[in-house]
Order: structure tokens, then C-alpha cells, then sequence
């Protein structure tokens, strides 16, 4: 069953058809990056092995794409993500929070329990 999301980007939102399914994998894919980050910001020592950029597609009833590279972040709570919304007749590329997406589609998934 596929219903809409809002995302809340830096300026506006964006509301498209995605499913329970995608959103868990989404959701999958953030707490991993959160996890990726906290492990980068945590101190430590020595130089660092680079982590590997975190990039989630998904097709339905558009394609979405989420890119985040969590080796210019200092933390989850700074961390931007580049996010491309696109479908036949328009594509829309621009920034969101982490944080705030992770909320967004945690508040989606909370609509299926």
C-alpha cells in the first residue's frame, strides 16, 4: 500500500506515493548513516579510514535518490543529505537535514502501526 510522505527540506517540503516498505529501508539506511557519523565524531586516535558515502535509491510512483558523504559532517546533527525527488515531468534535487528526515519518515511508519 503506498500513501504519501512529506519530506521537509531546508526551504519547503516535497509529498510523494511511497510505501511502508521503502520507508523501512529508508529508515535502515539513516540509522546507519547516524550510526556512521557518531562513529566519526566520536575522539579517537590516529587518522581515520574515510567512511563510505551513504546512497539510497528508490523507484515507485517516483524515483527518489538520498546521498549523504559522512566524512564532511561532524556530527548527525549537522549532516545534510542531497536528495533528488524525480518523475517524467519534473526533477527536484536540493538539501535536508538528517535529523529531520529520519523524523519525517519515522512519523510516516507511525501511520502503519
Amino acid at each position: 500500500m503506498a500513501t504519501e510522505i512529506t519530506v521537509n527540506l531546508l526551504q519547503g517540503s516535497v509529498r510523494f506515493g511511497f510505501s511502508a516498505e521503502a520507508a523501512q529501508d529508508l529508515k535502515q539506511a539513516l540509522v546507519a548513516l547516524v550510526d556512521t557519523l557518531k562513529a566519526t565524531a566520536a575522539p579517537g586516535v590516529g587518522p581515520r579510514k574515510p567512511a563510505q558515502s551513504m546512497e539510497y535509491q528508490h523507484t515507485g510512483a517516483v524515483f527518489l535518490e538520498v546521498f549523504c558523504n559522512p566524512n564532511i559532517w561532524p556530527s548527525p546533527f549537522a549532516a545534510k543529505l542531497l536528495i533528488t525527488v524525480r518523475d517524467d515531468r519534473i526533477r527536484l534535487t536540493t538539501e535536508a537535514e538528517l535529523t529531520r528526515l529520519l523524523e519525517d519518515v519515522n512519523l510516516y511508519l507511525e501511520a502503519f502501526i
